[in-house]
């Protein structure tokens, strides 16, 4: 069977894979949403620039 210290180490294995995961899921979103709303910035300054031109 498993030891005392053996356990300990599977257990902060199983939480640094986990934390890890979640992070990279946090990440990925958090990015996701910004490069969303740059690129929405930049629509509405191109759209706000052309009706500047036009008047």
């Amino acid at each position: 069977m498993f030891e005392f210290q053996q356990y300990l180490g599977f257990l902060l294995f199983l939480t640094v894979l986990t934390i890890g995961f979640w992070l990279m899921i946090f990440l990925v979103g958090f990015v996701h949403y910004w490069i969303g709303g740059a690129i929405m910035e930049l629509i509405k300054e191109k759209r706000g620039g052309n009706k500047k031109d036009d008047e």
